[in-house]
């Protein structure tokens, strides 16, 4: 009838607000903490199938579930944690961060606080991320940063190795024709694909 399915088993705290709540799974282990919000389509599912282990999660208090998101495993989302809308979520979630992608990314918020009380954001992230704080995004920028250092230490290598040559006879010899002097890197060019 209502197109939700709870199991009887599960615990549900006070203020749990299902907002269109069509086809939302909640399993027989599952807890689900006071204030939380929990959309459309969400699964709060195990990954295992023996009786009397904990099999779903335990979400913390005020958690927001967004539309789609599967939670699968005993695991805690802690208080405050927000989920995606489709994040497939198989680890914990600490206090205050936000889930989002296949599998989940987990994003931690600057201040440790909520993602609604924290210091709002001067860009529009319609998917509650942007470059700043999109953990792959950080990864790939550090490469980026660490690649460039060694290109240029690369070059003053090479410059210091052409320098002792030069005083050696048959000098041309000593250096490979393709030895970059110069750092070359297209920095400009990488960090504009990231973006």
């Amino acid at each position: 009838m209502t197109g939700i399915e709870i199991h009887p088993g599960a615990v549900i705290g006070e203020r749990v607000f299902f907002d269109h709540a069509m086809g939302v799974v909640v399993g027989e282990t599952a807890e689900i903490g006071d204030g939380c919000t929990i959309y459309q389509g969400v699964t709060l599912g195990g990954t295992s199938l023996y009786k009397g282990t904990k099999r779903h999660p335990t979400l913390g208090k005020d958690v927001v579930v967004s539309a789609g998101a599967k939670v699968l495993g005993g695991f805690t989302v802690g208080e405050g944690a927000k989920i995606g809308s489709n994040a497939v979520v198989i680890k914990p979630v600490p206090a205050g961060a936000t889930a989002v992608g296949i599998p989940a990314r987990i994003i931690q918020s600057p201040s440790g606080e909520s993602a609604d009380v924290a210091k709002p954001k001067p860009t529009f992230s319609a998917y509650g991320i942007t470059q700043d704080d999109d953990p792959v995004s950080q990864a790939l920028r550090g490469l980026i940063d660490y690649t460039v250092e060694q290109d240029k230490q690369i070059a003053l290598l090479w410059q210091a190795l052409a320098k002792l040559a030069s005083a050696a006879p048959n000098a041309e010899d000593f250096l490979p024709i393709e030895a970059a002097k110069f750092d070359h890197l297209e920095i400009e060019k990488l960090n504009k694909l990231i973006d």
